[in-house]
């Protein structure tokens, strides 16, 4: 196991296209750090980096206080694992988890006792003697593993692994890498585009967008706390509803928009933090479960009620107030049917406000 530290860490192409600017974070002993964001973030361009399959054009890269800018892959002691299996099609599973160990001249014995323990690990002992072709997609990625967990590495890297399986088979492989992860305790980047495994996966996770780190947090606190209008938008499924005018204050907050007007109430944890900010543009920022329809004597504002949505133990709520669209998520209820107006009531304690230029948290 080994800390990994990056300062400054830039990765500049040499068509002048920068793919990671100015990343710094440590990773400690241990953690499960996912990097997540979308396509051309830059996060595989890191990871590459962190393997040393990418040269580093400024900055210092660190793996248990060594300076391994200049060090060659093989002799970083990390295992990475790619989005493609990349197994042998000729070789048995044994013979694929331990293909690496020979190359190294690792003993007979050796390699066959980690192999074992392996395929123990992964419950692929009795798959041991079949080749990839026989295998699920399950099983052919928990080689994939088992081929980077026979090195016993410093760290692990794992690059979008599960972005080839179907959905079903996405949720068994991430309770499988979470329970992987907590019996070996080794220092794991992993990498991928899905928010929700992002969020489910990593004790940290590390946003980014456009090459530049956006926020560094658990994934509770970019939930709640998200710094930017990017990482509150990306962050969550559904996606924050985020509505956009000008903060007034008349008989409570307001925010004014194109073509309606959204009372907000007093306020009072927030008030202080709003008022440089009354008659100026902002966003609001509202969690689908903190939108609720509410008895028509209390509505705080009326929508209207356009497609609803049932996934089973939740209903998602599609409306729409003025000419912005936002949708709802509540419990599995009697709703009208749609096209109708609907009262509908916000969590105002829970409300996200955001600076409209810049994009930048509000208090």
């Amino acid at each position: 196991m080994a800390t990994v530290s990056l300062e400054q860490v830039r990765k500049v192409y040499s068509n002048g296209h920068v793919g990671v600017d100015a990343a710094s974070f440590d990773i400690a002993d241990g953690e499960l750090l996912v990097l997540v964001g979308p396509s051309g973030c830059g996060k595989t361009t890191l990871l590459r980096m962190i393997a040393g399959l990418e040269s580093i054009s400024s900055g210092t890269l660190r793996i248990d206080g060594r300076v391994v800018n200049e060090v060659a892959p093989k002799d970083r002691d990390i295992a990475m694992v790619f989005q493609n299996y990349a197994l042998y099609p000729h070789m048995t599973v044994a013979e694929n988890l331990g293909f690496g160990l020979q190359l190294r001249g690792m003993s007979k014995v050796e390699i066959a006792r980690r192999v074992s323990e392996a395929a123990q690990l992964l419950e692929l002992a009795h798959r041991l003697d079949a080749k990839p072709a026989a295998l699920s997609g399950g099983q052919r990625q928990r080689v994939a593993l088992g081929r980077a967990l026979v090195r016993e590495p410093k760290v692990f890297l794992l690059d979008e692994p599960l972005s080839n399986l179907d959905a079903r088979l996405r949720l068994t492989m991430r309770v499988e890498i979470a329970r992987l992860h907590r019996r070996l305790g080794t220092t794991t980047v992993y990498v991928t585009h899905d928010q929700v495994e992002a969020m489910t996966l990593g004790e940290r996770i590390v946003v980014l967008d456009g090459g530049r780190i956006q926020q560094i947090d658990t994934p509770m606190r970019l939930y709640e706390k998200p710094a930017n209008l990017f990482v509150a938008g990306f962050v969550g499924s559904p996606a924050m509803n985020l509505l956009r005018g000008t903060l007034h204050r008349h008989a409570g907050w307001q925010l004014v928009m194109p073509h309606a007007v959204l009372p907000l109430g007093d306020l009072p944890g927030q008030a202080a933090a709003l008022a440089p900010w009354q008659d100026r543009a902002i966003v609001l920022g509202v969690r689908p479960e903190d939108l609720q329809p509410v008895m028509p004597h209390a509505s705080v504002f009326e929508a209207q009620l356009e497609v609803i949505e049932p996934v089973g133990n939740e209903v998602f709520l599609n409306l729409r107030f003025g000419e912005q669209a936002i949708v709802s998520r509540v419990p599995p209820q009697q709703m009208p049917a749609s096209c109708h107006s609907l009262p509908m009531g916000l969590h105002t304690e829970r409300l996200h406000f955001f600076d409209a230029d810049g994009g930048l948290r509000i208090g």
